[in-house]
């Protein structure tokens, strides 16, 4: 059985809501207990955002989250898709 998916992000958690709407096609969703919730019918999927301790490059500090996905009434490929969407609005450039 394949392990829900789990990031470590170095977002802000303002900055996590901004782009999420996007990131999950402007689906409605809730905010409550640090993570966002989507329900529609039987369906539906879980983002959980928790704080970790502070990146700290030299004097610079980055605020990070673990993020963690659950989803209810999916098939893998639509799970595939809707995590690739995901990473898309969230993907940094770097280098």
């Amino acid at each position: 059985m394949k392990l829900p998916p789990r990031f470590e992000m170095t977002i802000t958690r303002a900055e996590f809501r901004r782009l999420l709407p996007a990131a999950v096609n402007h689906v409605a969703y809730a905010e409550t207990d640090g993570a966002f919730v989507h329900r529609d019918g039987e369906r539906g999927w879980r983002i959980g955002l928790e704080q970790l301790p502070q990146l700290r490059l030299g004097l610079i500090r980055l605020e990070r989250h673990q993020v963690d996905f659950s989803f209810t009434g999916y098939a893998p490929g639509e799970i595939e898709d809707f995590m690739a969407r995901f990473e898309t609005y969230f993907r940094r450039g770097g280098g």
